[in-house]
């Protein structure tokens, strides 16, 4: 999807995603002391919003300029700095001691530079976190994209960031419990990709 197709969609509904961080952001990132943070293909904020409130200074950066438009309206009043970019060719123009990247849906040429360009806005020392539809979703979880070419694994996340220099702390596929619909408090898994890195260069 371009970004007229996204902010088709984010016009289209009240909110696409939830209004709290994704799981794996909070899990992850919670402990960390407060610094400067990217969320690269921020969408509506949420985790960008979570990290401000609790000390951040964020810059969101997305393609959709309506997804940016309720973000910036649900953190009012916080540290966040709403760019209107895509993630495949945005700079950086200061160094970040996190990098989020969540949910990002491109194919692979697509995703090697927008991740790429998350990695590179970091300091030395720095985070850099991706979470993602798992490429075994599509057979073996719920839910997600369809579209087998905007799927990926952890081993792919790692080899687009071939020729840096980095410490893996976790690249895996995790489990995202989700409700299933068929009795309450039911739910299945959906597959996701978690990587997270920091810089040693």
């Amino acid at each position: 999807m371009d970004a007229e197709a996204w902010n088709e969609r984010y016009r289209g509904s009240e909110l696409v995603w939830s209004l709290g961080p994704n799981q794996f952001v909070e899990v992850e990132l919670a402990d960390l002391p407060p610094g400067r943070a990217l969320d690269l293909a921020a969408g509506e904020g949420r985790n960008a919003i979570w990290l401000a409130d609790r000390g951040w200074q964020v810059t969101a950066v997305d393609f959709s300029q309506a997804a940016l438009d309720k973000g910036r309206i649900l953190g009012e009043g916080l540290a966040v700095d709403w760019v209107c970019a895509d993630a495949t060719t945005w700079r950086a123009e200061t160094a970040y001691d996190v990098c989020l990247v969540a949910y990002l849906q491109l194919v692979a040429t697509e995703r090697a530079a927008a991740v790429r360009n998350g990695y590179d806005s970091l300091c030395p020392g720095g985070t850099f976190l991706l979470v993602a539809h798992d490429s075994t979703n599509l057979t073996e979880g719920t839910g997600g994209p369809q579209d087998p070419a905007v799927l990926m694994t952890a081993e792919d996340v790692l080899a687009d960031l071939g020729g840096r220099t980095f410490e893996v702390q976790r690249a895996e596929r995790v489990a995202r419990m989700v409700p299933d619909g068929h009795r309450e408090g039911s739910s299945t898994a959906a597959w996701d990709c978690l990587v997270r890195v920091v810089r040693r260069d």
